[in-house]
């Protein structure tokens, strides 16, 4: 038996599908707007673990789509952890930061009480509850700012408009982590393992990669890295207004995760030079 994904064009699932043997269930296979049918799936397939790396991430636009955001990124993640109670086998959920207020400075714990900001975040923190009450093994595991080589992301953003423009104006107070989706994909397959071996690890979990920076900071490492001369003007969050509010305080204490686990929080400083490395090799790097 495989690890049955969900997901399969989205930053963490191609990482699944290049680097390990999952199963890998797209839109045409696997439509999140029906619960049952993602249910249905796990039953039909058998597998000894199922990985949730598909949801509704564009966060502006739930601002006027909640209803769908809600029945992807909650009711569909309900019906796959019930599932997966019923059979015994580990469930493992993405979700994300939004969850919280994003005030402070403190690196936000797992235990710390949720406030999400907008839509996003209240339909991922809605699935975040559901799948603790499906009462199975599993495990919740918020990350942030995930990058990669693949899809559309802030990596590949700032190196089109660096090499456009002689400076670009960024974010500099909204702090918190890029996370390689390949590392996010590599803890999950560890997650859903251990879990195998001691669903008492069931719970929720951060992950997010190393040293926390700003938006500012990681564009001035990407051009640096990329030997982009493109200068970075700091701007608050006031003068770039976006549909849905940002939080200002994306850090995630992650010390549970090397605790129960053994997984570190990646250096996304050589996370990002691999994706560097991998866009250059496709005729990417600009």
């Amino acid at each position: 038996m495989s690890v049955l994904v969900f997901g399969r064009s989205g930053q963490v699932a191609t990482e699944l599908r290049a680097h390990a043997p999952v199963t890998a269930l797209g839109r045409d296979a696997a439509d999140l707007t029906d619960p049952d049918a993602c249910a249905a799936a796990i039953r039909a397939h058998g597998p000894r673990a199922v990985i949730n790396a598909a949801a509704h991430t564009a966060v502006d636009r739930a601002e006027t789509e909640e209803d769908l955001a809600t029945t992807i990124n909650a009711d569909a993640p309900a019906a796959m952890a019930r599932a997966c109670a019923d059979l015994g086998i580990p469930f493992v959920h993405i979700s994300t930061d939004y969850v919280f207020a994003g005030t402070g400075a403190a690196p936000w714990q797992p235990g710390d009480a949720t406030a999400p900001l907008g839509a996003y975040g209240r339909s991922k923190l809605a699935g975040e509850n559901a799948v603790r009450a499906a009462g199975g093994p599993h495990v919740i595991l918020r990350t942030s700012w995930v990058v990669s080589a693949h899809g559309q992301n802030f990596v590949k953003t700032m190196l089109r408009l660096g090499a456009e423009r002689e400076r670009l104006t960024i974010v500099a107070d909204q702090v918190g982590a890029p996370t390689p989706a390949r590392a996010i994909a590599a803890a999950c397959l560890s997650m859903a393992d251990q879990l195998t071996a001691d669903p008492a690890k069931s719970g929720t979990y951060h992950f997010a990669g190393t040293p926390d920076t700003s938006w500012a900071g990681f564009a001035r490492e990407i051009f640096a890295q990329a030997g982009l001369s493109c200068d970075v003007i700091d701007i608050p969050t006031s003068d770039y207004p976006t549909p849905a509010r940002r939080p200002l305080n994306s850090r995630l204490d992650c010390s549970a995760t090397t605790t129960a686990f053994g997984i570190e929080r990646p250096d996304w400083r050589a996370g990002l030079g691999d994706i560097l490395q991998t866009l250059a090799s496709e005729g990417q790097s600009s």
